[in-house]
Parts: C-alpha cells; sequence; structure tokens
C-alpha cells in the first residue's frame, strides 16, 4: 500500500512538472502559428502622410510617433520639459507600455528579478509609460521598422495611447528616468502574459489598421510586417542616453 502510493505520488509529480515545461512551449508555439497567420489588414499606400515608426530592443517595442502632425500634439500631454534633458529639437515621442514595477525596477537587464517577473506576468501590477523624446538622427539603425500611416490611421493609434492614460490624463511618476530624455506615466490595465507589451502595441496598431499578428506577445510579431528602415548615410543615434 505504501509503496503503491509513493508510486502513484511520484507519476502525479512528474505528470505535473511536464505540464509545467510544456506550458511555455505551449505559450511560443501558439504565438509562433499566429504571426504566420496572414493579417487581414494593409499598410496604407505610399506615400504616407504621417512619418512615424515602431523601434524594439529586442525584446520589447515602443511606438514612435511625430511630436506634432495630423492635429495630433503630444506637448500637452507629454512635455519635453518632463524629462532631465530632452534634445533641444525634438521630433518624436518614443512610447512603451508595460508593468511598472518591473518598468521602474528594471531599468537594465541585470536588475532583473525573477520573483519581480513572475508577478507581472501573472499582472500583480498595474501599468506603465514609457515616454521618450527623440530627434530623427536618434532611431537606431537595424532596430527601427516604418510605419507608414494615412492621418485618419494615425489619428487612431493616437487615440489608443490616450485610452491608455487614466481619465486620459498624463500623470508623471516623480523622479524615475532611464536616460536624459524619458519620463515615466501612469497607465491603464495591468500586463500579464496575455497582454504583453508588445501586444499592447499590436493592439494599437490593429486599431489603426495596421498588419499585424492577431496576437503579438513577441517584439517579431509587431515587426514582422512592417518594412524595415535605413538611417540616412552618416546618421545615427546621437545624444539623448
Amino acid at each position: 500500500m505504501v509503496r503503491g502510493h509513493g508510486l502513484r505520488l511520484l507519476r502525479t509529480m512528474m505528470w505535473g512538472a511536464a505540464g509545467v515545461l510544456a506550458l511555455p512551449l505551449l505559450y511560443g508555439a501558439v504565438a509562433g502559428v499566429l504571426m504566420l497567420w496572414p493579417p487581414a489588414a494593409r499598410l496604407a499606400p505610399e506615400p504616407a502622410e504621417v512619418e512615424a515608426y515602431v523601434i524594439s530592443n529586442g525584446v520589447h517595442v515602443d511606438l514612435v510617433l511625430p511630436l506634432q502632425a495630423a492635429g495630433v500634439d503630444w506637448r500637452p500631454l507629454f512635455p519635453p520639459g518632463d524629462a532631465r534633458a530632452a534634445p533641444a529639437a525634438v521630433d518624436f515621442v518614443a512610447i512603451g507600455w508595460g508593468d511598472r514595477a518591473f518598468y521602474l525596477h528594471t531599468p537594465t537587464w541585470a536588475d532583473l528579478r525573477p520573483g519581480l517577473a513572475l508577478r507581472a506576468m501573472a499582472g500583480r501590477h498595474p501599468a506603465a509609460l514609457h515616454v521618450s523624446w527623440l530627434q530623427r538622427a536618434q532611431l537606431p539603425p537595424g532596430h527601427t521598422w516604418r510605419l507608414p500611416l494615412s492621418a485618419a490611421q494615425y489619428r487612431r493609434l493616437a487615440d489608443h495611447v490616450r485610452r491608455s492614460l487614466p481619465a486620459g490624463r498624463a500623470q508623471r511618476i516623480a523622479g524615475m528616468h532611464y536616460a536624459r530624455n524619458d519620463a515615466f506615466y501612469e497607465a491603464t490595465g495591468h500586463y500579464h502574459l496575455l497582454r504583453t507589451c508588445n501586444e499592447w502595441a499590436a493592439q494599437g496598431l490593429r486599431a489603426a489598421g495596421v498588419p499585424v499578428p492577431r496576437w503579438a506577445p513577441f517584439e517579431a510579431g509587431v515587426r514582422r510586417h512592417l518594412p524595415a528602415w535605413a538611417a540616412a548615410p552618416g546618421a545615427g543615434p546621437q545624444g539623448g542616453g
């Protein structure tokens, strides 16, 4: 009896361990299948009316939107003066969404703590927006994709960003910065495994009619159908860091 009970317990533990190991594989497989599924939307025909971009650090994407275009002016919500030292002439605001605690306590990957990451994946914390003020020359070559939008598409994307602010108002998180040209703001919603930082960006692009997968938890899904951007000769990242 005791031996039989022990064997059943061992089998239960083995099946449980197999299930835990299988979940990440299933998660990645579903994301991969949906990434390869042809999107229904199409990019706006060239030439686009609004110059916008998506930038990626290999894990997370930001929406790079013109400071002022198509009747949308980000300065009242995200004034460059909220940064410690924004560029003298700002061309774009780069906007990302994510778990508030993870954002604020993980300025570099060396600061990553497993407990914090697990709580973020479980949706335990509120969200935050990370905003950086950029010049065109600061767009990172090799990590930037063009986002050609009509004026109507751009306004729908801007509405998505505004809906991510509590009551549509930007509430800066005082004293929190990664660099000299950025700031953090309170945001609505919660990051979790089904709504990651990249899926937040993908939701905005879907609302704007941009081709993205039906679910895009990884950065590769967000940028997959976007045209790559090439910096002008001699241009490259400058200042701001």
